[in-house]
């Protein structure tokens, strides 16, 4: 799958190519079965614009490029997409399969998300969040529900080189609390996974009201958040049991990071070591 999505990623495609390619990339399962005409017709496109597809990834028609996502298709019917998102059912159909393996099949999993986030984003998508957050006085972190551990990881390496960082999940205060000083010079960090939540929606709503500039990284573009942002990043997050697996997302929080450190240089040394100068006197490290 990430080889194909790599070749959608470096092609020089166009608008209409594009829609293809997305559609063969959300929709592998139903794609690799579908003629160039059934594609043409579902996507209101023409076939020839599907077949000029194919070749524009380097095919000599849409029946290779069909084979290939057949054969795509057959190697991750072992995982479990995160369009399904009730966990009940994900168990259901983690119990169908195969598991005397199941180490070195998860791993493979995890192994295609992380790659998808190097193939799904470009650099200077990074560099574009990265300016952002700098540029903004106070960076405010969203992450709900199963996206709490995405946030409070980023609240935390972010806390400790630059200043203004608040989380917005609190015991004291709910996520409209903590967002009701949000204003134009700041910006907003959200992290929005299936099953998609209503608040973070309320949330984004009231960010995008106050001016603030809005980060996302989520499982894809056309997610129902990604309408709000300015800077996205998509990354995947199948498993093959009832969770979704967030490496590829922690991945993103610290290559972020890893960029605004070089960034500053030994701007935020003095910081880390008053940090560590308290953390010493309660011996937690």
């Amino acid at each position: 799958m990430n080889s194909i999505r790599a070749l959608i990623f470096n092609s020089n495609l166009t608008k209409t190519e594009q829609v293809i390619g997305d559609f063969v990339l959300d929709n592998l399962g139903d794609a690799c079965f579908m003629t160039s005409t059934d594609i043409a017709v579902h996507l209101g496109v023409s076939e020839a614009s599907v077949i000029r597809f194919a070749k524009k990834l380097g095919y000599s028609g849409f029946m290779e490029f069909q084979k290939t996502i057949r054969s795509c298709y057959q190697k991750e019917k072992n995982q479990i997409s995160a369009s399904l998102d009730i966990p009940a059912e994900r168990l259901k159909k983690s119990r169908q399969q195969e598991d005397k393996n199941y180490i070195s099949n998860y791993a493979a999993i995890v192994q295609n998300n992380l790659t998808s986030a190097l193939v799904n984003n470009k650099w200077e998508t990074y560099e574009k969040a990265i300016d952002l957050i700098l540029g903004s006085q106070n960076k405010y972190i969203l992450g709900t529900r199963a996206n709490m551990g995405l946030a409070a990881d980023c609240y935390v390496l972010l806390k400790r080189i630059i200043p203004g960082v608040i989380i917005t999940n609190t015991s004291a205060a709910s996520v409209i609390d903590n967002l009701s000083d949000i204003k134009k010079e700041d910006c907003l960090i959200a992290f929005s996974f299936p099953r998609y939540s209503e608040l973070d929606r309320v949330a984004m709503e009231m960010a995008k009201d106050a001016g603030a500039r809005i980060i996302l990284v989520t499982d894809r573009h056309s997610a129902p958040l990604a309408s709000y942002a300015e800077v996205i990043f998509t990354v995947d997050i199948d498993s093959n049991d009832y969770f979704n697996s967030f490496v590829a997302g922690y991945f993103i929080i610290e290559i972020l990071c890893v960029g605004m450190s070089r960034r500053l240089g030994n701007v935020h040394e003095e910081k880390l070591k008053h940090i560590d100068h308290y953390l010493d006197m309660l011996r937690i490290y």
